[in-house]
């Protein structure tokens, strides 16, 4: 999706237009669902967050200022900061944190069993990253850990940590960038 069709999206939402939200979801939703499901680990859950992620997107849509970052930038921080506040909700939950565990315990890095997002590139695009600032998305993004907690997981330094994540997430950004204006 280009700049033009973004902002015709956006247009069309503020309108209370359904087909630009329609388009909007279309376009956007399996990378989000993706994020919702590497996060959460749960496809009912996942569903439940991208559903109150659009619903936030609806509501909030004044509040997108095209200067500041692309329109996926912007859909991607709504949803992955549903996802994270989400898990961190059900992990306050005893049963849910035991069956967590103890599933992710179970799944292996090149098992069979592993959670399927690839389907949209994001486990390739991630991959590229140099291991040490892959490490550091996985903590932050996947897992949910703030900046401090991965410093104190990884007995590294927050300089460490926060470098690291600065330099991954530009490398992402360009790497996103070209997959949207591809797309």
């Amino acid at each position: 999706m280009d700049k033009k069709e973004a902002e015709n999206i956006i247009l069309d939402i503020k309108e209370g237009n359904p087909k630009g939200f329609d388009a909007l979801y279309d376009c956007f939703s399996p990378a989000l669902y993706g994020i919702c499901l590497k996060i959460l680990r749960d496809p009912r859950i996942a569903e439940d967050v991208l559903q109150e992620s659009f619903s936030k997107v609806w509501k909030n849509i004044d509040s997108y200022d095209v200067n500041k970052g692309s329109l996926f930038t912007w859909l991607l921080n709504i949803t992955r900061n549903s996802a994270i506040d989400q898990l961190r909700l059900l992990k306050k939950t005893p049963s849910f944190e035991a069956e967590h565990e103890t599933s992710f315990l179970k799944k292996e890095e090149g098992s069979a069993s592993k959670i399927k997002i690839n389907h949209i590139g994001l486990d390739d695009i991630v991959d590229t990253l140099p291991k040490n600032e892959k490490l550091i998305i996985d903590y932050l993004f996947y897992k949910g850990y703030t900046q401090q907690e991965v410093a104190e997981e990884l007995d590294i330094p927050l300089g460490t940590v926060k470098s690291r994540s600065r330099k991954a997430l530009g490398s992402l950004k360009k790497m996103f960038s070209i997959l949207i204006t591809w797309i």
